[in-house]
């Protein structure tokens, strides 16, 4: 099986890349310097093929995917893997900053979709398997940034899995909650202002994010496997919760929103035109 997933540096995708070539697959993974390219490259002498391309550069990840497809064959999975999160209330947040989490953790995971389906297409074949999180899912105050990201490719992976219905492309949405990986480390970016009136509600996410840092509940080496365990199925789900507090935190939003739409059902119904 050949595998091309971006963001192999470190945490999650590297966890994955490391499983998928201990079974023999061949992982390409894109990296954005020389020294992560060595790094990569050392895990595995003939099928860790490193790839020099930032996911935001369209054309670095086309002649990267281009590369996969001439010298080691079809992609059969793409993992949707680069991002880095982001805390701060909503108005804390420059426009800047904003434009710059979505020119990686939206359109980067759509320029790479868009690179890899052509093939895809052609041969009738393979799997599309984009990270989300629970955030996606379930939003939280101080994290509505980064959240909007993950909602925004929550949605292209459900609609993607409509269109290439009947396609022979399958697509999966993973969202994990809280992984034990650098995540809320040198990854995590904060909001540009600091505004007091948000201690009590936005500036909790920082917190409790840096007060769990190292302990998160979620494992990424058992979550890589989950991974490599829904890619081998005849039936992969469209969306895969991991970890138990993904698992409550998503489950306590959808029983919220049945809630809201039971409560307010006649007030819904009522415009329909006569």
């Amino acid at each position: 099986m050949i595998w091309f997933i971006t963001g192999v540096s470190r945490g999650l995708g590297r966890d994955l890349a490391k499983a998928a070539l201990a079974r023999g697959d061949i992982v390409a993974g894109t990296v954005r310097s020389h020294a992560a390219a060595d790094a990569f490259t050392a895990l595995h002498p003939t099928n860790a093929v490193a790839l020099i391309a930032d996911v935001t550069d369209t054309t670095a990840i086309a002649a990267a995917v281009a590369h996969v497809e001439a010298h080691h064959g079809g992609i059969d999975v793409l993992v949707n893997n680069a991002g880095f999160g982001m805390v701060g209330a909503i108005e804390e947040t420059s426009l800047a900053q904003v434009r710059d989490l979505f020119e990686t953790n939206v359109f980067g995971t759509i320029a790479v979709i868009q690179a890899v389906l052509p093939a895809m297409r052609a041969r009738r074949a393979g799997h599309i398997v984009t990270i989300t999180s629970v955030s996606g899912w379930a939003p939280w105050a101080g994290t509505g940034i980064y959240g909007a990201s993950k909602f925004a490719v929550e949605c292209i992976g459900r609609t993607l899995a409509q269109e290439l219905a009947g396609l022979g492309i399958r697509v999966t949405n993973v969202a994990p909650g809280g992984l034990r990986t650098d995540f809320a480390g040198p990854s995590l970016r904060l909001a540009d202002a600091r505004i007091e009136a948000y201690d009590a509600t936005a500036h909790q996410a920082e917190r409790t994010l840096a007060a769990h840092a190292g302990t998160e509940p979620g494992d990424p080496v058992k979550a890589a496997q989950a991974i490599l365990t829904l890619v081998d199925s005849d039936a992969p789900p469209l969306r895969l919760l991991l970890g138990a507090d993904a698992l409550g935190y998503a489950e306590g939003e959808i029983a919220a929103m049945q809630a809201d739409i039971a409560a307010w059902r006649p007030l819904t119904l009522s415009i329909a035109a006569d």
